[in-house]
């Protein structure tokens, strides 16, 4: 009895004596590069509802079926060991949930405006943390229609309808216009009802801000601009950006004061500038930037803190000349570099054997990307667009 106790007397020195010793000096044997950050990684995959690319697989679909078809690919994607889903529940200003800021989806019924029975939304997220899933609601903040410009097309209750004077056309689809302050209020609404309502854990936005340019063909916001921004900007463009700027800082600051424990982040173009344009920028010649044509400034969010995470969808190869992966990771680390916001990296499992860029033959190309990230020590992880195109298997890189 008493060894047993001096012996217990011996252990409990020793556990003291550790715990007085600095953790710096408990590393004696050093943990492999990359495998510490593979513990600790974002692993999400995005879930596209427009045109029914992902989920469901086809409007109109009975309720039974459209649940089948969510529980199968969240099995499948817990399978695949991610931890987190960014499903799209607002693709056209409207609705995969009862809204007063939408009617619902021509997605889920085929018919928009049409209550498909039951509330998508929460059944989705139920069943995602039933998994252990993180939710992250995806939103497209402007879109309003995908292939016309026909107010009269939409549901008899769509807002667009009722508010004709926040719309723009351009190309062949319609916008809530962003430089109109009423629509942008609209829009943070949208948002905030959900905050609300639901048990998201991060607010998603993409890459959609100001349109793709159309060569030759400029946006037409000249008299918006006159009306609600010449007074205070001499550049049209400088404008836009500062639009965009005060929509992104309006939802961070509605969601923080709602829940401040719901993230939002922001998934944009994979280049900010190329250095032509700007030293500052990054080492690439893309025909694209957010800043210059989208009017997305992401530095500006970056460096005010009115995000949480940014996944730049850099959606090259690694050496890619034009804008190449390594290269864009790299930048977008220094970027964050002591700022608290995230990076994750958007991963194109589209291109996956589907493209003209030899690189995407290579079964190893999309493993190096992810082991480069693993070994940057600020990427915190990847989204994966998209779920299909994973479950397609290209290359067998699921398996």
């Amino acid at each position: 009895m008493l060894k047993k106790i001096s012996m217990t007397v011996l252990t409990l020195m020793l556990m003291f004596v550790f715990l007085l010793i600095p953790s710096s000096s408990l590393a004696a044997r050093p943990v492999p590069k990359g495998k510490l950050e593979s513990t600790r990684e974002m692993r999400a995959v995005w879930i596209a509802s427009v045109y029914n690319l992902d989920w469901p697989s086809k409007k109109g679909l009975p309720v039974a079926e459209q649940k089948q078809e969510f529980i199968r690919l969240l099995d499948e994607i817990k399978a695949m060991n991610m931890n987190a889903v960014i499903m799209q529940i607002k693709p056209t200003a409207d609705a995969f949930y009862p809204s007063a800021y939408g009617p619902w989806s021509e997605y889920l019924t085929g018919t928009q405006g049409k209550d498909p029975g039951y509330d998508p939304l929460e059944f989705m997220i139920k069943e995602a943390h039933k998994r252990g899933l993180e939710f992250h609601a995806w939103f497209n903040p402007y879109r309003i229609t995908m292939n016309h410009t026909d107010l009269s097309r939409l549901s008899a209750d769509h807002p667009a309808r009722e508010h004709p004077d926040w719309t723009i056309a351009y190309g062949n689809q319609l916008y809530y216009n962003p430089g109109i302050p009423e629509a942008q209020d609209f829009i943070v609404g949208g948002i905030e009802e959900v905050v609300k309502n639901y048990d998201i854990d991060a607010v998603h936005m993409d890459d959609y801000f100001y349109p793709n340019k159309i060569a030759g063909v400029p946006f037409p916001d000249q008299e918006t601009y006159e009306t609600y921004g010449k007074k205070a900007f001499t550049h049209i463009e400088d404008w836009r950006r500062d639009n965009v700027n005060q929509l992104v800082k309006q939802i961070n600051d509605t969601i923080k004061k709602e829940k401040p424990y719901v993230k939002f982040g922001i998934s944009p173009f994979g280049v900010w500038r190329n250095i032509k344009d700007d030293p500052t920028g990054s080492n690439t010649t893309a025909g694209m930037t957010n800043y210059d044509d989208l009017y997305a400034d992401t530095r500006e969010w970056i460096q005010q803190h009115d995000i949480d995470y940014v996944t730049p969808q850099i959606y090259w190869s690694i050496g890619f000349q034009a804008a190449a992966y390594d290269v864009l990771t790299k930048w977008w680390s220094n970027e964050v570099k002591g700022e608290p916001v995230h990076l994750y990296i958007g991963q194109a499992a589209y291109k996956i054997n589907q493209n003209s860029d030899p690189a995407w033959s290579d079964p190893e190309e999309y493993f190096r990307q992810i082991e480069l990230n693993r070994q940057t020590q600020l990427v915190q992880g990847s989204m994966h667009f998209s779920l299909k195109d994973l479950n397609r298997n290209p290359l067998n890189v699921k398996d």
